[in-house]
């Protein structure tokens, strides 16, 4: 059986982490065939980015032709696109081969803090690459300054409801399916936005097709600071599933087991670096077989009904 294509666009992570590194790892373990454009290259560590190179938009377009052309695709996931003529590029490039499943991981502000993305190419982003998506999935900072990039209302967020609402004015800038990765924001055990950490009790995902299609996943708060490259891994991940079990149609088939794998992924995961260390990519050599990460995995999900 011919292995899944995916193209990965976006930076690289020269701690590897996170970025093109991070994510052929993910993809490796999943066993589907990575392929990549590379759209920056980082100097960074588990602390800090303290340099960026951008590659060239029209070696970056190569690079795509070049994949597409010989080996073909099966899903696009794009992360760091870095600058603004990138976005124009790697949007007629997706029109031009006839835009397959894209998973869009918008990546712009790094775990260190660092803003990796400026404000044109939001703008870019927004208007021409939300319309190509298959499933956008942002963390919470990244959703907000979406919203705020296109003159929306952004909720202050309280509960489950308002980060709701923030995937709904999401979805309503084109992309067919919204994740937002609630890791920033754990809630207390009563539902609440936690300020201490010593109340952090669960981590909310929320994945938003449309006002009736809505479905909450909840995993335990893990206290670690390994969390490098989280969200490159659970769009690998879920790229992958999504293309290996045929869930195009089906997303949320696809984003259980990827939300599994990155909870086991960190809490396998072992102390690298001074900072934000990395996941444990290779927690299980095939990871759709039950084993000990996903027999420990707090995964639980319910359809989102409105108070």
């Amino acid at each position: 059986m011919a292995k899944k294509r995916i193209l990965v666009i976006a930076g690289s992570d020269s701690s590897g982490g996170a970025g093109l590194e991070g994510d052929q790892k993910v993809i490796a373990a999943h066993g589907c065939y990575a392929m990549t454009a590379t759209t920056a290259l980082t100097a960074q560590n588990t602390q800090e980015v303290s340099a960026i190179h951008h590659v060239p938009s029209d070696f970056v377009e190569k690079q795509i032709d070049a994949c597409i052309n010989d080996i073909g695709v099966d899903v696009v996931k794009i992360g760091m696109l870095a600058s603004a003529k990138t976005v124009d590029v790697v949007a007629s490039a997706l029109r031009r081969h006839g835009s397959p499943i894209v998973v869009l991981d918008p990546v712009m502000v790094s775990t260190s803090g660092a803003q990796l993305l400026p404000t044109d190419a939001i703008v870019n982003l927004r208007t021409q690459m939300l319309s190509l998506t298959t499933i956008l999935t942002p963390n919470i900072p990244e959703a907000k300054l979406l919203l705020e990039n296109a003159g929306l209302e952004v909720p202050e967020i309280k509960t489950i409801d308002d980060i709701v609402d923030i995937a709904e004015g999401l979805s309503s800038l084109g992309p067919q399916y919204t994740l937002i990765k609630g890791g920033h924001l754990p809630l207390t055990k009563d539902g609440r936005i936690s300020t201490q950490e010593a109340d952090h009790h669960t981590v909310v995902d929320v994945l938003y097709e449309d006002v009736h299609n809505t479905i909450i996943y909840e995993t335990d708060y893990l206290p670690s600071k390994n969390t490098h490259g989280t969200g490159c891994s659970l769009a690998s991940a879920l790229a992958c599933n999504i293309t290996r079990h045929n869930f195009s149609n089906n997303i949320h088939l696809a984003v259980e087991p990827a939300i599994r794998y990155v909870e086991a992924g960190i809490r396998t995961s072992s102390p690298l670096g001074k900072g934000n260390g990395p996941i444990n990519h290779f927690h299980s050599m095939t990871v759709n077989l039950p084993g000990k990460a996903d027999e420990d995995s707090s995964l639980r999900w319910r359809v989102y009904r409105r108070e």
